[in-house]
């Protein structure tokens, strides 16, 4: 794939003292981690997330919801980051040696952006790889199992999935995932920096993002009003297409190198 936005924007993306990238699930489905609502195999097709993904639901059967949280984070750390990953990371730190600055803020709860080699200023939904009690707040930081085996084949009962969540280490109460669950808010340090991010921002990327989940999905049209160029990077049109000024139909993995390349005067990324 080659990138096919205009030269003005192609300039306009080399001149950018600041450009803030927001990325969504799509940005890691080419890494084999599945998006929260498409039609899924294996593991989510047993366990619908929507009916596991709130506090309600661990009140109910914790040690279901924290097994397969933990299922989904031991999925996860398997996965590896893809080109698009390492193409953000080889850009943050291209804009940092002509000291400019790329702000990643990202709705994924995966840490694929960092272990591409990027620091990512926010994660609005919070992070699979944090564990805090669930009535004192407390970090946890003690051993975390999994249950049951990896194949991602699906063939997993509820009573495989299930574990008991480890106690807090200060109050004793079960810990839980350190994810945004529907119905609570977002963690006020990050939204902060999102929003920042946004509205300072000379270019904004949006990229495998659905835009049906707010507050997140407001953010390219605050930085469109703040006046940032938006550009698109999804392979299909979605809630806020009419918000980016270009788009770039296909993958983050496919879209985000040749575009550094391009970006780049062609031969800095291989």
């Amino acid at each position: 794939m080659t990138a096919t936005l205009p030269d003005d924007v192609l300039t306009a993306l080399r001149r950018a003292d600041t450009i803030t990238v927001l990325t969504g699930a799509g940005m890691s489905a080419q890494s084999g981690i599945p998006t929260f609502r498409d039609a899924q195999t294996g593991l989510w097709s047993r366990f619908d997330p929507a009916d596991l993904a709130s506090h309600a639901a661990f009140v109910r059967d914790p040690d279901l919801v924290w097994g397969w949280y933990r299922r989904r984070a031991a999925l996860a750390a398997r996965a590896e980051p893809n080109s698009g990953h390492v193409a953000l990371a080889r850009w943050q730190q291209h804009a940092a040696d002509r000291g400019g600055r790329l702000t990643i803020a990202t709705q994924n709860v995966d840490d694929l952006h960092e272990r591409a080699g990027a620091v990512v200023a926010a994660h609005v939904h919070g992070s699979l790889t944090a564990v805090r009690c669930s009535i004192c707040d407390t970090p946890y930081h003690g051993p975390l199992d999994v249950t049951g085996d990896l194949d991602g084949t699906g063939d997993d009962t509820e009573d495989e999935i299930r574990m008991p969540p480890p106690p807090c280490a200060d109050c004793g109460s079960p810990v839980r995932p350190d994810i945004v669950w529907f119905g609570e808010a977002l963690p006020e340090d990050a939204w902060r920096a999102a929003e920042t991010a946004a509205e300072e921002a000379d270019v904004v990327l949006v990229i495998g993002t659905s835009g049906v989940v707010y507050p997140f999905a407001g953010l390219p049209a605050l930085a469109r009003s703040a006046g940032a160029l938006v550009i698109e990077i999804d392979p299909a049109e979605t809630a806020v297409s009419d918000m980016a000024h270009h788009h770039l139909r296909a993958g983050a993995a496919d879209a985000l190198p040749a575009l550094l390349d391009s970006v780049l005067d062609h031969g800095e990324v291989r």
